[in-house]
């Protein structure tokens, strides 16, 4: 039997990149995807055709994760899409670097409204939706929280603080036999990052030097890791921070 039969994931911001790769994993091993995205429909919809197209079970469904009414219509598509919920994986973020004298009030609420309030919303909607044998949430980190590059003081504190949720809500959570871990990764090929312009940069090459096994990741890299935090293999972790960057700390 696959690992995820007849469970229920959603994965915010899964129209593209690791998002995409986690959603398209978790439903090869059996679970039904909900494909959340905030404006790229075209993207979720080509996620939710190809989980489709190979015997699995998706929906696409619109919501900006910042905004609390959007994350409470996205669990309650959820719901009335499958009828109950066992795994969130808080995918959906953004990240811009900027040097101290370039942030703006701007560029700071942008990124912790996405990447730290957007994720506590989430769990707030996804707690009331696990059933009473509990569930698995999976927080997308960084190793920036860690390695704290230059220029990017706010995008690095938003991943901090996604570290410290972890482990405040795995203790906050563990009694309703709610998991929560997270996955930190060092850079991964996404079309953000490629956006970005880091693919080919010095600072590509200054981070393949220091990693051990020599190269930056693909999404096939990190979906893996999710499926194993979203299974019973994982039953008895809890509170953890999975460093998938190759060997870069």
């Amino acid at each position: 039997m696959s690992k995820l039969s007849n469970k229920v994931a959603v994965v915010t911001g899964a129209s593209k990149g690791i998002g995409a790769g986690i959603a398209k994993a978790l439903a090869a091993e059996g679970a039904a995807v909900v494909v959340n995205y905030s404006s790229s429909k075209e993207g979720a919809d080509r996620v939710v055709a190809e989980i489709v197209g190979k015997g699995g079970k998706a929906v696409a469904v619109q919501g900006d994760v910042s905004k609390a009414s959007d994350v409470q219509r996205l669990f309650a598509e959820t719901k009335t899409a499958f009828g109950r919920l066992d795994v969130l994986v808080n995918n959906a973020g953004v990240y811009q670097f900027a040097a101290l004298g370039d942030i703006t009030e701007e560029h700071f609420h942008r990124h912790f409204n996405t990447n730290v309030l957007g994720l506590i919303l989430a769990t707030q909607e996804a707690a009331k939706l696990f059933g009473s044998e509990g569930g698995s949430i999976i927080n997308i980190g960084s190793t920036v929280s860690s390695l704290a590059p230059p220029a990017t003081a706010v995008y690095t504190a938003t991943k901090g603080a996604v570290d410290a949720v972890t482990h405040v809500l795995a203790k906050e959570l563990g009694p309703k036999k709610i998991r929560v871990n997270s996955i930190n990764p060092g850079m991964v090929e996404t079309e953000g990052v490629h956006g970005a312009g880091f693919i080919g940069s010095d600072f590509q090459k200054q981070l393949e030097a220091q990693t051990p096994l020599g190269r930056i990741a693909q999404p096939e890299d990190i979906a893996p890791i999710a499926v194993f935090l979203a299974s019973q293999d994982s039953g008895w972790l809890t509170g953890e921070t999975l460093l998938a960057s190759g060997g870069l700390r």
